[in-house]
């Protein structure tokens, strides 16, 4: 691991005072971290992602899945600096073609995510990177492993911004696969 795919404590406090905390969001009780504070602050964004780039070079990936909606933001942009392929994993009912869907439950209820069957373009000895914003209780990422699995790639990593404890999702999910969190809080 090179120097620079670690990041130092000035590089995780510009990032983490670029998230911008909202009390009682979706539902009272919840602190929810609003990301797009990060993402219009053009220093934060970058060294975001330059240290996922630096991170993910070598990793001889060939796709990179990103969950729906944040995980898209990371993902594609990403999947575009490695020169690779970016999939979707959608909530249920927004892909148009043949799906895999698995059901999770959430913080505060329950969804489904979807693949197309398709996906890695039916290759079966593929490297994908998995990406999303934040781990609480892990459901989400565990359902889009899981159909990541059952088209029979190389689930590399799962790859998040932020992993906050209060559920220790990220044990669950490194039951599945390796997780890396830029950010633990």
């Amino acid at each position: 691991m090179s120097e620079n795919m670690i990041l130092n404590e000035d590089d995780k406090k510009i990032l983490l005072e670029s998230i911008r905390s909202i009390k009682d969001f979706p539902k009272h009780g919840i602190i929810f971290k609003d990301i797009t504070t990060l993402l219009n602050n053009k220093k934060a964004y970058q060294l975001l992602m330059n240290h996922l780039e630096d991170r993910y070079k070598d990793y001889n990936l060939d796709y990179i899945a990103g969950i729906d909606s944040r995980g898209f933001i990371f993902g594609a942009a990403l999947a575009d600096r490695l020169g690779i392929g970016f999939v979707p994993v959608r909530k249920k009912g927004k892909l148009p073609s043949t799906t895999v869907c698995e059901k999770y439950e959430l913080e505060y209820g329950f969804d489904e995510v979807e693949l197309h069957l398709d996906a890695f373009n039916n290759q079966k000895d593929v490297n994908v990177l998995l990406i999303d914003d934040i781990i609480v209780s892990g459901g989400t990422a565990f359902a889009a492993a899981n159909l990541i699995k059952k088209l029979n790639v190389n689930l590399v990593e799962m790859c998040f911004l932020m992993n906050i404890h209060i559920l220790e999702g990220a044990k669950k999910l490194r039951e599945v696969a390796p997780v890396y969190s830029v950010l633990e809080i």
